[in-house]
């Protein structure tokens, strides 16, 4: 078992900080050497706003696909409805147009 600590005092948990970037007190500031590995807590907190941006726009743009579609599956019906009393209505004029024809004959 190769767990480290006890159980009074656990090992840590996180990244692990390096102590030969960190400053010290003898150190001026202005020589103080930039630390190598910062806490990325804030980081870590930013992923899931990120991840949930992209999720949100991906849905976005799923819901703008969908609705062209569904104003294309419309104007296709509305055309195919429209074509269909156009022959309709074709129809009834050739039919009476046989009537009057044929009641001026007779």
């Amino acid at each position: 078992m190769n767990t480290t600590g006890t159980i009074g005092r656990p090992a840590p948990h996180g990244p692990v900080r390096d102590l030969d970037t960190a400053p010290t007190m003898n150190e001026p500031t202005a020589a103080r050497r930039p630390r190598q590995k910062l806490n990325r807590t804030r980081k870590l907190q930013l992923i899931p706003e990120a991840l949930a941006r992209s999720h949100m726009a991906e849905r976005v743009r799923e819901a703008e696909s969908q609705r062209a579609a569904w104003h294309i599956a419309r104007a296709a019906r509305l055309q195919r409805r429209s074509r269909r009393l156009q022959e309709r209505a074709e129809r009834a004029s050739r039919r009476a147009r046989r009537a009057l024809a044929q009641a001026v004959i007779r």
